[in-house]
């Protein structure tokens, strides 16, 4: 199983469970911007507790990247037969009310979340319980409004890189 460890400027890392099984186009793109170093300084730009830890779009800045494509939604409710769920340590595309709309935007379930089951594409999970913790601590951290946006950290979360193993 491939898996992707996501190192952040703090110091700490996520590392991931990819599942090309249940969601081969959603880790395949996810994996195509690992490798492109599109990650790279990006931040965890939306935490909300006893949820999720959302990446994958913004700077620091709140600027947002953008420039990638978007992939089919791999979830039930968009045809396709993903029967992986939304627990605790479940990486997953973020996406708009479009079903088709995900492009680089992840988040990682702080706790088990199984309204979204069968409406987003879940494609991994955290692959030990050191990974878990990490996202659990960041569920936690402050977080205010910047702009239009809210659940923003009050203290940005980078992200160094992330690192392909196959």
């Amino acid at each position: 199983m491939t898996k992707a460890i996501i190192n952040l400027e703090n110091g700490k890392s996520i590392t991931i469970s990819l599942d090309a099984e249940c969601a081969p186009i959603s880790a395949a793109n996810f994996i195509a911007l690992a490798e492109a170093n599109y990650y790279n300084g990006l931040i965890f730009h939306r935490i909300i507790p006893n949820f999720m830890v959302q990446a994958g779009g913004m700077d620091a800045k709140m600027k947002e990247k953008g420039g990638t494509k978007t992939i089919k939604g791999e979830f039930s409710g968009n045809g396709v037969n993903n029967t992986r769920t939304h627990k605790t340590g479940t990486i997953s595309m973020a996406r708009t009310n479009v079903k088709d709309s995900a492009s680089s935007q992840f988040f990682i379930c702080s706790t088990n979340t199984p309204h979204l089951d069968g409406q987003y594409a879940a494609f991994g999970e955290v692959a030990d319980e050191a990974s878990l913790q990490v996202v659990l601590d960041m569920s936690s951290v402050k977080t205010s409004r910047h702009g239009h946006h809210d659940d923003v950290p009050s203290t940005p979360i980078i992200i160094k890189n992330i690192e392909i193993i196959k």
